[in-house]
Formats: structure tokens, C-alpha cells, sequence
């Protein structure tokens, strides 16, 4: 078999004159589908940025100034469903669909049709969720998480297109899950084993399981949530024998796997970048694999962390508090190997390796305020307040948001043949950068000084954090803008890129069927 990945071009991929916008509909190529992907979340992106911009400007100030109560919780909700499933999630579904058959050596994905599905499906799902806006009754109006009874006795109308919305969603997941899996066990070039394949490979092959695994459990709760607006049910009305507790079980044993969902591919994009900017082997590969493993087993048996304050029994906060800090394990295995990867090793610092070690630090801030949220004790003083929205955004963006950028500006060279301007791309890490900072850091300190979450108007001794975080929040969203500028930019008038564009660290990740050797490098060599 040739070692080539690239012989699938456009032109033998299309019956017929698959011409202009054609080609996009009724395409089965990988990587149309990856571009494809990878836009859409772009565009959910600057959507669910609109949306947060709206609740900061809210914030700017105490004393009500922009909008109505009702609409502020409109927008909380939809910034959270449309930045989860519309822009993280589709992301990374993007970015396996263009390099896991590059980088273990196959044609295309295994099931190209139903690759097609998944993607344009999508669209219609976001255009669902989105036209609820105008609706009668306005959006969902109930927090991302949507618990009930506020999600099915008190939910505006709208609600059914949300939950159809989700259905739709939830079927494209299935299926690009289905369709990782496949391809990563089925077409795997000659010699390409499993621990040899790229940490990239593995750390999506995991997440389709978790995927796999959860999202019917999110179609079943939204099921019954359907069921008991419609059809005079009871699973979460306590009137009717129900439990509105039971809702938070079946959601959360959902929404944990789900946020590991959204941060295991980031560990894989960081786990090919940081080696290929320190022009050292990744430390500790194996050790990468088994602590992933154990992430995402560990996702499944801590749902209640999120639930100390319902008043489940002393046991079950025991359990759920141990089984949660022993997550923080394989983490901290992680972030060693990524720091202990970088430890003298030929470092430089382009744009794509800011992003990485960015991400490095600060995803280790979101976890050690995740280890505080951990203990049982301590929770009920955090428990929704703006100390658990600075967590999980220190997970969110400079995790699951700077690894997706970091993986566009390093291989945005393969997928365009194009370089980016390097001066622009620092410019914009640094906009973030101190953007996410000053708009999350801040938070911790209201946060823990009691001011809840979810709410259009608050107390005036939150006033001044609130300004300084709303400012960062600006600054952290206009910079995006600069993003799409680079990218377009690149694609338009891009110089061209070299064949090895990272000085010959680029590469390594899918060479087939073995890893690359490392005494190829124009940097000072390794000495074996």
C-alpha cells in the first residue's frame, strides 16, 4: 500500500458534474467534510459570542439597562446550547474528519455517505434552535441544563422545537461518532498498530465511545420531557408521582461524559502540537493513552458532583466527591507529560504552540477550581454561583477553544497550502489571551463573594468586577473577528506554504505506518 494519504482528490470523488455549490451538498469527501464542519462551528461561534455579548453588556452595570429579564435568560440559555453544540462539538468533529484518515493512513472515513448526513443535518437543527428566538413566548428561557419542572411545566412554547432541535443534534453526533470508530479500527494502514497511532487518534476514538454512549441518554431525558408536556405524563412532575430530581440524574449522567466530550479532543490537538514545537518525542505516550482511558471511565461514575445541594444521601457525597478528585490523577499525569515534553527541548513559539501552552496553564486553573467544586462541604457555599461559571469557562475557553484554534493555525498550512501571517496570529493569541483572562478571573472573586448565576441584575458591591469582566469579555470577542480575518486572509492571498512548514516538525503526526524519526530536523539534532 502507498504511504501517500492525499491521492483522494475532489475530482474522483463526485458522480457527475458536482459542480459550485454541488460539490459541497453531495460531497463525500473527508475533508469537503471537515471544511464543512469546521465553518459551520465558526459561524455558531460568533452566533453564541453575540448572545454572551448581550448578557455582559447586561452586566456592565447594576440597575437594569439593556434588556428585559426574560430576554437576559433567553440568552443564557442559548449562548450555552449554541457554544456546546454548535461550536465546540462540531469543531471537533471537523478536525477528525480531516485528520484522522490522514493520519492513519485510509482514503476517506468508512461510512462517506453517512458522513454527508451528519454534517447536513446540523444546519437545520441550529436553524430550528434559532428561529425559536422569534416565537411566541421567546426561546427557551431555562439555562442551558433546562431542568425541569422550569423546562416542562412553567417552558414556553418553543420548548418542542428545542427538544426536536436536540434530537437532531444528538443524531448527528451518533452518527460522526459511528463513523470515528469505524474508520480508526477498521482502516488503519499496514504497520500502523495501536500505540503507534497519534494521541489525536486515540483520544477521538475514546470520545466516539463516550459519545456513543451518552447521547441517547440525552435524547431519552428530552424524550420525557416531551412525554410530560404533551402527553400527560409525570417523570419530573412531583404532583403526578414524578421527580423533578430524577431530571438532574438522567441529564447529568448526560452533561458529565459531555464536558469530556468537549476537552479529550483538545488534549489531543495540544498532544500533537506540543511536541512538534519543542522538536521532542511526546513524553510519556502510553501513559497519554491509559489516562485518557481512565478520564473518560472515571466521566461516567461522577454525575451528582453537580448535584450536592438536591440532598442526596451522606454516602452518595462521599462517593461522588472521591470518585470526582480522582479524576485530577490522569489529568495531572497529562499536564506533566506536556510540561516534562517541553522541558528543554528546542522550543519556539508560533501561534499554534501559544495556544498550547495557554492552554496547558490555564485548563489547569478550570481544574483546580474543579477540584474545589469537588469537595461536598465546600460546594454548597459555590454551588451556583459565578465561581462554577469562572470554572468551567476556564475549561471551555482557554481549553476546548484554544486547542480548536491551535489546531487551525497548525494545519491550516496542510488543509490550505497556504501560510498564515504569523505577526496577525500573535496579535490575536494575545487579544485572547488577556481577554479570557480579565473576563473569567474575575469571576472566581463575585463568585465566591456570593453573587449567583443566571440572574439580569445584581447587588452593588459586584459592580466593579463586573465592569472589569464585561471589558475583558469585549475585548475577548472583537478579537475573534481578527481570527476570521486571518483565516479568509490565509485561504485569499496566503503566501504558500512550504513543505515542511513547521521546520520539519510538521508531519510527524501522519507519517505512516511508523512515527517519523527525529534527526530530520534543521534545529539542533537529537542525539540518540
Amino acid at each position: 500500500m502507498t504511504t501517500t494519504t492525499d491521492h483522494h482528490d475532489h475530482d474522483h470523488d463526485h458522480h457527475g458534474p458536482a459542480k459550485g455549490i454541488g460539490r459541497w451538498l453531495f460531497s463525500t469527501n473527508h475533508k469537503d467534510i471537515g471544511t464543512l464542519y469546521l465553518w459551520f462551528s465558526f459561524a455558531m461561534f460568533f452566533l453564541g459570542g453575540i448572545f454572551a455579548m448581550v448578557i455582559r453588556a447586561e452586566l456592565f452595570q447594576p440597575g437594569l439597562q439593556l434588556v428585559d429579564p426574560a430576554f437576559f435568560n433567553q440568552m443564557t440559555t442559548m449562548h450555552g446550547l449554541v457554544m456546546v453544540f454548535g461550536a465546540v462539538m462540531p469543531a471537533f468533529v471537523g478536525l477528525a474528519n480531516w485528520m484522522i484518515p490522514l493520519m492513519i493512513g485510509a482514503p476517506d472515513m468508512a461510512l462517506p455517505r453517512m458522513n454527508n448526513l451528519s454534517f447536513w443535518i446540523l444546519p437545520f437543527a441550529f436553524a430550528l434552535l434559532a428561529s425559536t428566538l422569534f416565537m411566541e413566548g421567546g426561546a427557551p428561557n431555562f439555562g442551558w441544563t433546562f431542568y425541569a419542572p422550569l423546562s416542562t411545566t412553567y417552558a414556553p412554547p418553543s420548548v418542542t422545537y428545542f427538544i426536536f432541535a436536540v434530537h437532531i443534534m444528538g443524531a448527528s453526533s451518533i452518527m460522526g461518532a459511528i463513523n470515528v470508530i469505524a474508520t480508526i479500527l477498521n482502516m488503519r494502514a499496514p504497520g500502523m498498530t495501536w500505540m503507534k497511532l497519534p494521541l489525536f487518534v486515540w483520544t477521538w476514538l475514546i470520545t466516539a465511545f463516550l459519545l456513543i454512549a451518552v447521547m441517547p441518554v440525552l435524547a431519552g431525558v428530552v424524550t420525557m420531557m416531551l412525554m410530560d408536556i404533551h402527553f400527560g405524563t409525570s417523570f419530573f412532575d412531583a404532583a403526578g408521582g414524578g421527580s423533578p430530581v430524577l431530571f438532574q440524574h438522567v441529564f447529568w449522567f448526560f452533561g458529565h461524559p459531555e464536558v469530556y466530550i468537549m476537552i479529550l479532543p483538545a488534549f489531543g490537538v495540544v498532544s500533537a502540537i506540543i511536541p512538534a514545537f519543542a522538536r521532542k518525542k511526546l513524553f510519556g505516550y502510553s501513559s497519554m493513552v491509559y489516562a485518557t482511558a481512565s478520564i473518560a471511565f472515571l466521566s461516567f461514575i461522577v454525575w451528582a458532583h453537580h448535584m450536592f445541594t438536591v440532598g442526596i444521601p451522606f454516602a452518595g457525597e462521599l462517593f461522588f466527591m472521591i470518585s470526582t478528585m480522582a479524576i485530577a490523577i490522569p489529568t495531572g499525569v497529562k499536564v506533566f507529560n506536556w510540561v516534562t515534553t517541553m522541558f528543554r527541548g528546542s522550543l519556539t513559539f508560533e501561534t499554534p504552540m501559544l495556544f498550547s501552552i495557554a492552554f496547558v496553564v490555564l485548563f489547569t486553573i478550570g481544574g483546580f477550581s474543579g477540584l474545589m467544586l469537588a469537595v461536598a462541604p465546600a460546594d454548597f457555599q459555590y454551588h451556583d454561583t459565578y465561581f462554577v461559571v469562572a470554572h468551567f469557562h476556564y475549561v471551555l475557553v482557554p481549553g476546548a477553544v484554544f486547542s480548536i484554534m491551535a489546531a487551525v493555525y497548525y494545519w491550516l498550512p496542510k488543509w490550505s497550502g497556504r501560510m498564515y501571517n504569523e505577526t496577525m496570529g500573535k496579535v490575536h493569541f494575545w487579544l485572547s489571551f488577556i481577554g479570557v483572562n480579565v473576563t473569567f478571573f474575575p469571576q472566581h472573586f463575585i463568585g465566591l463573594a456570593g453573587m449567583p448565576r443566571r440572574i439580569p441584575d445584581y447587588a452593588v458591591q459586584f459592580a466593579d468586577f463586573n465592569m472589569v469582566s464585561s471589558m475583558g469579555a469585549f475585548l475577548f470577542g472583537s478579537s475573534q473577528l481578527l481570527f476570521l480575518f486571518i483565516v479568509i486572509h490565509t485561504i485569499v492571498a496566503g503566501k504558500k506554504a512550504p513543505a515542511k512548514p513547521w521546520d520539519g516538525a510538521e508531519g510527524l503526526e501522519w507519517t505512516v505506518p511508523s512515527p517519523a524519526p527525529f534527526h530530520t530536523f534543521s534545529t539542533p539534532p537529537k542525539v540518540d
